[in-house]
């Protein structure tokens, strides 16, 4: 299929599943579409599964011992028969915390392994598992370009004001900060919005990064100046499973009161709230949109879900001084006819004018020709970008 042209291999590992992208490295420029793409699926649950381009997910078996391993073996062995006689030149990972240290993507070797571990209490549910892939692949083949690109290096532009968190001082000494997330997929609106929407871009703009995680940034000339989501992902907006800003009154009582140990509360916080646990019915908007009409903890999951996106949104404009542009982007931001109608009717006194055709059309731009802030939705790409960091540091 493939000739001797030089590929680059993302990878976005979470706790139970790994995505991956391949990229064409030989072309120029670096094209936005992979070549190949899938993920594997339920890494550690009873019915794990593969998918790729072109194949509808399948089973796959992977060792109870070691199901990790044998997820990203699975990736490796499909990957080196799609090359064919083409070459692998770089691996590039979503590292999700690279602390106040990595402002920018780095080349991996031993030493900034061992660093990047120092970091798993503060992304305690992401960053060991792309650590654990680096480790294999750095075992398996030392020679190999490794790339580490972090998920908070695009927020390095935040003001110290908006990084420290109201604790004694010496907590900001020992690192506890905001650092905020999701900087891959804001650093791909930097470019993108630029080359859509020209100087409109450049002024006073909230992304909401609206998806099983989210967040909103601030950006004023495309660099970051504030965002919801600070030292950890439980912060800013109410997720899928998570809680967002949660008074810590009530983790306290949830441990003094009702006794629930660290761990109890810690699933219950990451894994059993947010839309899943206000409806008691899903993490998917798209369910309880299906079932609010006869389900009340739906409808009122959902319209929690929006005041908080609402709330956030203002918040953010006051730092900003007054709001230019909105964009939605993300599994929810980018495909969610009704939460982006809902949330913008929250945004009227702000000027705010949805057009409902381009809406419903999914239209680059939202907002109607009167409002007075527009409203766009721009498809992220993350993995796009991580392999144009590979590409920049010798792929």
């Amino acid at each position: 299929m493939n000739d001797a042209r030089r590929y680059i291999l993302v990878l976005n590992c979470g706790s139970s599943s790994i995505k991956f992208a391949l990229f064409d490295a030989a072309s120029d420029p670096l094209p936005r579409r992979p070549a190949w793409n899938g993920k594997v699926q339920g890494i550690g649950g009873a019915q794990p599964d593969f998918g790729e381009t072109g194949v509808a997910p399948r089973p796959v078996e992977l060792a109870p011992a070691h199901p990790y391993r044998d997820a990203l073996n699975l990736i490796l062995r499909r990957m080196r028969a799609w090359l064919g006689g083409g070459r692998l030149a770089a691996v590039a990972h979503r590292v999700v915390h690279g602390g106040s240290q990595y402002a920018e993507p780095v080349r991996i070797d031993s030493a900034i392994l061992r660093d990047l571990r120092g970091y798993i209490p503060l992304a305690p549910l992401h960053q060991p598992f792309a650590l654990e892939a680096i480790e294999i692949l750095l075992a398996e083949q030392p020679e190999l370009l490794q790339i580490a690109c972090f998920d908070t290096a695009f927020h390095h532009t935040i003001p110290q004001v908006e990084r420290i968190l109201p604790l004694p001082y010496d907590a900001w000494e020992r690192g506890l900060r905001r650092y905020g997330f999701h900087g891959l997929s804001y650093e791909y609106l930097s470019i993108a919005l630029r080359e859509r929407h020209g100087a409109a871009a450049e002024g006073r703009v909230i992304a909401a990064h609206l998806g099983s995680g989210a967040s909103l940034c601030a950006m004023r000339g495309l660099r970051s100046q504030a965002t919801t989501m600070g030292f950890s992902a439980l912060d800013g907006l109410m997720m899928g499973t998570r809680t967002g800003a949660l008074d810590p009154g009530a983790v306290l009582y949830l441990m003094e009161i009702e006794r629930l140990s660290l761990e109890e509360v810690g699933r219950i916080l990451y894994h059993e709230s947010g839309l899943k646990g206000v409806s008691g019915i899903s993490a998917d908007p798209r369910d309880l949109l299906a079932r609010e009409a006869d389900a009340p903890r739906a409808r009122l999951a959902l319209d929690l879900y929006v005041r908080r996106v609402v709330r956030e949104i203002g918040a953010l404009t006051a730092v900003l001084g007054g709001l230019d542009m909105l964009v939605f982007t993300a599994g929810i931001g980018e495909h969610s006819v009704e939460l982006r109608r809902r949330i913008c009717a929250g945004l009227a006194w702000l000027g705010v004018q949805l057009d409902e055709t381009a809406n419903a059309a999914q239209a680059a731009v939202l907002s109607a020709s009167g409002s007075a802030v527009r409203v766009a939705i721009e498809p992220t790409n993350e993995e796009w970008i991580a392999a144009r960091h590979a590409l920049d540091l010798g792929a």
